[in-house]
């Protein structure tokens, strides 16, 4: 759930970008980062188990105001490479307002695409969510790669529902759509928010 400050006038909210071991999560990260003002964002940090590492920053948006007169923030977050008992990820999940999956395009990437976004639903429900109740975008990585697997194939795979979600076709690496899956699931964040303002209104006022 989104984090209001009163004391520095901002409203903060947590994106977990998420997905199968190597499908570009730490590229989405880095790319962002290095596009992002220096000016309007933290380090990019990265925090280290024995099992897994955690990546993540955050940075003002000068262009949303969820209250007015409050400034929005966004922490980004990631867990990289193999997570072993999925300690870490339900962790990082936990209080997420949104979430980016991020899927490898290869063609025998598919079975842990898979894999992974059921893993995604079952820490989300460890944690007392789901993916009815928080926004997510799907982004297909590695586009650029000769044994990419058919959009419509990825479709089927991962977004075969009644209501789709949004999804973008990328390449981590060379910047392709980075900034548009980015800005995509900011603003679900935001349309969320203001629509649950009235509630979100009563926890600044006893803030």
């Amino acid at each position: 759930m989104p984090a209001i400050h009163p004391e520095q006038k901002t409203v903060s909210f947590k994106i977990v970008y998420c997905g199968t071991p190597l499908s570009g999560k730490t590229a989405n990260l880095q790319q962002i980062h290095a596009k992002l003002d220096p000016h309007g964002r933290s380090d990019l940090v990265s925090l280290s188990t024995a099992q897994d590492r955690t990546l993540f920053f955050d940075f003002l948006s000068v262009e949303s105001a969820a209250i007015p007169g409050y400034k929005t923030a966004f922490h980004l977050y990631t867990v990289p490479g193999q997570v072993t008992y999925n300690a870490t990820l339900q962790l990082v999940l936990r209080q997420a307002d949104g979430v980016v999956f991020v899927a490898d395009s290869q063609l025998d990437r598919q079975r842990e695409n898979v894999q992974a976004f059921q893993a995604l639903e079952a820490n989300l429900r460890l944690n007392g969510s789901s993916l009815d109740r928080l926004p997510l975008v799907l982004q297909y990585n590695k586009r650029d790669l000769p044994n990419a697997a058919p959009v419509e194939y990825l479709e089927f795979l991962l977004n075969n529902r009644p209501e789709p979600w949004v999804s973008f076709e990328a390449d981590a690496r060379g910047g392709r759509n980075i900034l548009a899956t980015l800005n995509a699931i900011s603003q679900a964040v935001l349309m969320k928010f203001q629509a649950q303002l009235p509630e979100n209104k009563a926890a600044l006022a006893a803030a």
